[in-house]
C-alpha cells in the first residue's frame, strides 16, 4: 500500500525489561493480520526478537520495527529494549517517533525502566502516553496505577481506557463502548452495567483533562459542564501533541484485550510526522543492520520524498550514493518498495551509512543533530581465548559497531589491552557471544588495568659505568647523573653540567636516548616515570672503546643504581565523579565514595527532584561502580568520571600494585 504523511504514525514501545512490549508488538501483527500465528517471548518465535541472543536470553537488544495496517493509517511500531545496558537503542529509536508508550505492569506500578523513559521522552520534547500491561495478573491493579501515575507526573495524566470488571475486555471512554475478546475475535458493545459507574467517573476526569488543552474547549466546558466526543477526540489529540495530555491505556497484550481500542487510540490521537512532502528529500539513519541478512540502513524520511531511482548526499562521508533497494522492514523480513512518503520509515539495502548520519538531496544539504548516546562507562579488557585472533576480535567488534554505535573499543598502547567500554555487564556479554556466534571467535573479559605511574621524590646522584673488553673493540661508556623530582613537565627533562669534556658532546643524545628508554619502565612495578630530571654532570671516556651504544647502557645503569634511592613512589590516576541520584540514596551514596572507594566528597546541589554528588575518586576503585550504583539506587542513578590528575596513592595500595605487577610479571 502506497501512504500519505497524513496516515503514518511512528510510536516506540518504553518502559522496563519484561514489561510486555515485545508481546504486544506481537498481539498488534496479529489483530491487524500481518502475521497468521502469535508468536511468544518464552518460545522465541516473535517477530521483533528474531537476533540469535535475543531468542537465547529472552529480552529485547536492539530495536526492531514492525509496521502495523489499521484503520487507513500506517502505524511503525518501534520496539525498543529495556534493560538499561542497551540505552542506547532507546536513544535511537526516539529519533524516528513521534510518540513514546511507556509501559506499567497492573502489579508492579512505576519501575525505574518508566521513570528514565518518561524523563528521555521528556528531553526529546515527544508526546508521552502510557500502557498498564498484564492487567490479568493476580493482584494486578489498573486503578491504583492510575493513581500512582497521576500523583507523579500531575493531573494531565488521564485514563482513555480502563479494563472491564469481567476481565473480558476494556472501555473505550471517549466514546463510551466495551471492546469484548474472546478467542482471538474483538467485539465493540455497551458498556456493562457494573463498569457504568467507574467509566462515568474516569470520563469526567478525562473530559476535564481533554478541555485543558484547548482554550475554546475549556470556555465551553466551563459554560456546560460537558463536552461531545468530537470535541473530547480534538482536545486529546491536540493535547496529546502539546504535552499537555498524558493519556493513559491498558491491557492484556498476551489475549489481545484493548489492543484494538490502543490501535484506534493511537491512529485518533498520536500526531502524524510533520508533512514537509514538498521539500527536498532529507533522511536521518537511526539504525543500521549488518548481520547475516545483510546490511540495512534504517531511515526516518524526516521531509521530502523518497523513491528507488534516486541518489542521495551522506553529509558525514560527503559521499553521493546512487540509492540501494527500498524495503519496508517487520522484525527481519523485508518486503521490497518503490517509494516511501514523508515521514515513514525505511530500510536500504547495501549503503555505507552509520547510525546518525545525515542524507538529504545534494542540492540542499540540511545537517540534523546526531543521536545522544551516553558515554560508555563500564569498562574491561578483551582476549581472544585463542592466542593470536586479537585482529579477529578487533575486526568483529567494529562490524558490530556499525549496528550498535554505545560501546567503544580502544587498543591501549600503555597497558598492552585491547579495552571494551560500554553500558553495563550485560552488553559486554551480548557483544562476546555476538563475535563467537557471528564470526567464530571466543574472547573473555578481563578487569582493564589501571595506568599508573611512578615518581621519585628525593635526590640522587648516581653512577653508571659500562665496560666491556670482547677480542678486538670494546665498549666504554661512563657517566655521572643526578636525579631529581620537578613538576615542569610530565616527560623527563634532560639537562647537561659536563665541564673539561669528561663526557664528549657527542655522547650526550646518547645518554639522554637510554634515560628516555629506561623511564617507559619504573623501578617499583614497571609503569612509566614521570616528573622526572636527570643531569649528566659527569663522567670519562675511551678514545677507541667508547660509542654511542656505550653511553646509552652507562646511562641506563645508572637509573636502575639511582632511582630505588630517590624515595620513588606510585602515583594513581584521580577521577573526576558526577553521581545523579534520588534524595533517597544520598548518604548511602556519599558513604560508599568516602569508604568503599577511597573518594572525597567535594559537594553537592539539587537539581530537578535528583542530588548531583561531586567527588574525586581513584580511578582504580572504579571499575565495578556502573554495576553497583545500579544496584545502590535501582536503576535511577548515573553518573560521569572524568580523569583529572595523578597523585600519589597510600602505602597500603601501593604495595599491593606492586605485587599484582610481580604476579603479572611472574604468570608471563
Amino acid at each position: 500500500m502506497s501512504y500519505a504523511t497524513k496516515d503514518i504514525r511512528n510510536v516506540a514501545l518504553l518502559g522496563h525489561g519484561s514489561t510486555g512490549k515485545t508481546t504486544l508488538a506481537e498481539n498488534m501483527l496479529f489483530v491487524t493480520g500481518a502475521i497468521d500465528r502469535q508468536g511468544k517471548v518464552t518460545d522465541g518465535n516473535t517477530v521483533c526478537d528474531y537476533d540469535a541472543e535475543e531468542i537465547k536470553r529472552q529480552f529485547t537488544i536492539s530495536l526492531s520495527v514492525a509496521p502495523v495496517n489499521y484503520g487507513g493509517a500506517k502505524i511503525n511500531v518501534v520496539d525498543c529494549p529495556g534493560f538499561f545496558d542497551f540505552a542506547g537503542e532507546v536513544s535511537a529509536a526516539l529519533r524516528a517517533v513521534e510518540c513514546g508508550i511507556v509501559f506499567c505492569t497492573a502489579k508492579d506500578g512505576i519501575t525505574v525502566g518508566a521513570e528514565r523513559s518518561w524523563k528521555l521522552l521528556k528531553e526529546a520534547n515527544k508526546p508521552v502516553a502510557f500502557y498498564v500491561s498484564k492487567c490479568d495478573e493476580e493482584h494486578g491493579d489498573f486503578e491504583g496505577v492510575l493513581a500512582a501515575l497521576k500523583e507523579k507526573y500531575g493531573s494531565t495524566v488521564c485514563a482513555v481506557t480502563a479494563p472491564t470488571a469481567d476481565g473480558k475486555g476494556v472501555i473505550d471512554l471517549v466514546h463510551n463502548v466495551a471492546y469484548t475478546t474472546s478467542g482471538n475475535k474483538t467485539t465493540k458493545g455497551a458498556v456493562a452495567a457494573a463498569d457504568e459507574g467507574k467509566a462515568e467517573s474516569l470520563r469526567e476526569a478525562l473530559t476535564e483533562t481533554a478541555a485543558g488543552a484547548d482554550e475554546e474547549l475549556m470556555e465551553k466546558y466551563f459554560e456546560e459542564l460537558t463536552l461531545s466526543e468530537e470535541e473530547v477526540v480534538a482536545g486529546l489529540r491536540a493535547g496529546v501533541k502539546n504535552r499537555d495530555v498524558i493519556p493513559v491505556f491498558c491491557g492484556v497484550a498476551a489475549t489481545g484485550v484493548g489492543t484494538e481500542a490502543l490501535l484506534q487510540a493511537i491512529v485518533d490521537y498520536v500526531p502524524a510526522p510533520e508533512d514537509k512532502s514538498g521539500d527536498p528529500a532529507v533522511g536521518f539513519v537511526f539504525k543500521t543492520l549488518s548481520d547475516q541478512f545483510g546490511k540495512y540502513s534504517f531511515v526516518k524520511m524526516v521531509s521530502g520524498k523518497l523513491s528507488s531511482d534516486m541518489s542521495l548526499k551522506n553529509l558525514r562521508s560527503g559521499s553521493t550514493d546512487k540509492l540501494g533497494r527500498l524495503y519496508t522492514m517487520c522484525g527481519k523480513k523485508n518486503t521490497e518498495v518503490k517509494d516511501v512518503c514523508c515521514g515513514d520509515l525505511v530500510a536500504i539495502g547495501k549503503m555505507d551509512w552509520k547510525t546518525g548520519d545525515t542524507v538529504c538531496d545534494p542540492r540542499n544539504e540540511e545537517e540534523l543533530p546526531p543521536v545522544e548516546i551516553a558515554e560508555p562507562n563500564y569498562s574491561m579488557a578483551i582476549f581472544p581465548k585463542t592466542k593470536g585472533q586479537d585482529d579477529k576480535i578487533a575486526a568483529g567488534l567494529n562490524r558490530l559497531n556499525e549496528e550498535d554505535i554505545s560501546f567503544t573499543l580502544v587498543n591501549n598502547a600503555e597497558t598492552h589491552q585491547m579495552v571494551l567500554s560500554g553500558a553495563g555487564d550485560m552488553q559486554l556479554d551480548v557483544l562476546c557471544a555476538k563475535l563467537k556466534s557471528r564470526f567464530g571467535v571466543e574472547a573473555e573479559l578481563r578487569p582493564a588495568r589501571v595506568a599508573y605511574r611512578e615518581k621519585i621524590k628525593g635526590k640522587v646522584e648516581s653512577h653508571g659505568r659500562h665496560k666491556k673488553q670482547t677480542g678486538g673493540s670494546g665498549q666504554f661508556g661512563d657517566v655521572w647523573i643526578r636525579f631529581e623530582p620537578q613538576d615542569e613537565s610530565d616527560d623527563m627533562i634532560f639537562a647537561e653540567e659536563v665541564f673539561g669534556g669528561s663526557v664528549p658532546k657527542n655522547f650526550f643524545p646518547a645518554v639522554e636516548k637510554g634515560l628516555r628508554d629506561a623511564v617507559n619502565k619504573g623501578v617499583l612495578a614497571g609503569y612509566p616515570m614521570v616528573g622526572l630530571k636527570a643531569t649528566l654532570y659527569d663522567g670519562s671516556y675511551h678514545p677507541v672503546d667508547s660509542n654511542e651504544m656505550a653511553f646509552k647502557t652507562a646511562a641506563q645503569l645508572a637509573y636502575k643504581d639511582g632511582i630505588p634511592k630517590a624515595k620513588p613512589t606510585i602515583l594513581e590516576p584521580i577521577g573526576q565523579l558526577k553521581v545523579t541520584i534520588p534524595d533517597a540514596n544520598l548518604g548511602a551514596i556519599m558513604s560508599d565514595i568516602s569508604s568503599k572507594r577511597r573518594g572525597t566528597v567535594l559537594g553537592m546541589n539539587a537539581v530537578d527532584g535528583m542530588q548531583i554528588v561531586e567527588a574525586e575518586v581513584p580511578m582504580a576503585e572504579m571499575s565495578s561502580y556502573t554495576i553497583d550504583l545500579r544496584s545502590m539506587t535501582q536503576g535511577r542513578g548515573s553518573f560521569t568520571c572524568k580523569f583529572v590528575r595523578y597523585e600519589e596513592a597510600p602505602a597500603n595500595v601501593q604495595q599491593k600494585i606492586i605485587e599484582d605487577a610481580k604476579a603479572m610479571a611472574d604468570a608471563e
